[in-house]
């Protein structure tokens, strides 16, 4: 669909049968032909598209990641879908009774949307074409209202829409409450467009009308520009006209004003005619990167889950070791060895392989980083070998215990260090070894480790476990 016809489309708008000049759209005078800026969001929709296209045919993401981003990878083919499609989406957001559906409504020209004086009539995330003779490519969302008592899921379906939708029409229907204010930080943050929407103004005199888009405009500095604080009276309440005939005699009629939601169709075409494609490929973007970002933190938590369990094993496998090896000074050459062999497994958990020269270089530079501790440690251990010589290598169950203890909590060092040099992508940072080892020792209970390490060493010495 070209975006750039999109207002002439609506040249028989109407409110049921009949004509309402009163809502219908200023025409655009502008070209159709395909601008510079139409030629960079077509090429933007496409990288969005391929984003989101690499993001379902990874065959490296893990069934169990999938499994659990279930919405997420349905949101993607909706989003594939609607790129193919062309479509631009515009959600209503707010808070309940205050007019959303009534307002899509209106704008539809029929009642399409279920409205009701009862609170959470919406219950669910419902959609509309915006009817025009092209392809009925603009659709309007219903969503819940962010307010509904015991409406945790329902309000989470709404912010899930709008994440999802291209331009978003915030309902209000008097001056904004902090709970409203901080939804529309939340939207602004996931770099939506908002159009602030103060509904039911006929509920106001025109000075009450100017100073509530007053307050709202200063509320909202800094999240909605003043053009795109608009004002509606999507379902004016039903009039009585009384009239009075020749003889006297009153009558009494009902009339239903016509809704006037004008000011908003306007300005809804006009951004939908400059920036329509651009908007959809922003967003396409957005929740590529959305996606990908909570793939990448899935897989991340998955992989420190099972390095947890691999740093574990060989530091109790090397605390018992070294506790229980019969040959005094030995346990020394050993310690290395599995060092380095945790480093290599480690790397192919987090599918970074490393050959087994590149994992003893990276537990050199750790050992470097940690000179003045593992001193400590070697020392302590090397005193615990001279004891194991001084009594024929039958040390006891104390110095084995805590030799072993020491031999655990070394492991586990080089293990979190390296991990956290793999999770950056085999890279240290900026701040380099150093800051990284700096890091780690801050934030480890040392006290807790080493009393766990012992309890668990000394029980796998004396057979318990």
């Amino acid at each position: 669909m070209n975006w750039k016809n999109v207002a002439a489309t609506l040249s028989g708008w109407s409110w049921n049968p009949g004509t309402n000049r009163k809502n219908k759209p200023v025409k655009s005078a502008k070209a159709v032909t395909k601008s510079a800026a139409d030629r960079s969001a077509d090429h933007h929709l496409a990288l969005a598209r391929n984003s989101l296209s690499r993001l379902l045919e990874d065959e490296h993401i893990p069934q169990s990641v999938r499994e659990g981003l279930d919405v997420e990878y349905q949101g993607i083919q909706e989003l594939l879908d609607k790129i193919e499609n062309n479509e631009i989406h515009i959600a209503v957001m707010g808070r309940v009774s205050v007019g959303k559906s009534s307002l899509l409504n209106a704008m539809l020209g029929s009642r399409v949307f279920s409205t009701s004086p009862l609170h959470g009539e919406t219950r669910k995330v419902d959609r509309s074409a915006w009817q025009s003779y092209d392809s009925g490519g603009v659709f309007l969302i219903d969503t819940p209202g962010l307010d509904e008592a015991d409406g945790l899921q329902r309000e989470q379906l709404a912010i899930e829409a709008a994440a999802q939708a291209d331009l978003i029409l915030f309902v209000v229907d008097g001056d904004l409450t902090q709970s409203e204010l901080d939804s529309m930080k939340i939207l602004h943050r996931q770099s939506s467009i908002i159009l602030l929407v103060l509904n039911k103004i006929d509920r106001y005199s025109p000075d009450e009308q100017q100073q509530l888009l007053q307050s709202l405009a200063t509320h909202t500095a800094g999240i909605i520009s003043d053009e795109n604080i608009l004002s509606s009276s999507a379902a004016p309440p039903v009039q009585s006209i009384i009239t009075v005939d020749k003889t006297g005699i009153e009558s009494k009629t009902l009339r239903e004003p016509e809704p006037d939601v004008s000011a908003l169709t306007t300005r809804l075409w006009q951004i939908i005619e400059q920036d329509g494609r651009s908007l959809a490929a922003l967003n396409a973007s957005l929740f590529a990167a959305h996606v990908t970002d909570k793939v990448s933190a899935k897989i991340l938590q998955t992989r420190r889950g099972l390095a947890e369990k691999v740093i574990h094993y060989y530091s109790i496998a090397k605390g018992i070791g070294v506790a229980a090896n019969p040959i005094p000074l030995a346990d020394l050459a050993a310690a290395a060895a599995l060092d380095s062999a945790l480093v290599y497994h480690l790397s192919r958990v987090y599918d970074l392989p490393m050959s087994r020269r590149e994992s003893g270089r990276l537990v050199a530079a750790i050992f470097a980083q940690l000179a003045a501790l593992m001193g400590a440690i070697w020392t302590v251990h090397l005193a615990s070998s001279l004891l194991k010589l001084g009594s024929g290598g039958l040390s006891t169950v104390l110095t084995a215990t805590s030799q072993g203890t020491i031999a655990y909590y070394g492991t586990y060092l080089v293990g979190q260090i390296a991990e956290r040099y793999l999770e950056k992508g085999k890279s240290w940072g900026e701040g380099g070894p150093k800051q990284v080892t700096e890091e780690i020792m801050a934030n480890i209970d040392k006290d807790s480790i080493i009393e766990s390490a012992r309890e668990d060493i000394l029980m796998r010495i004396k057979g318990k476990v």
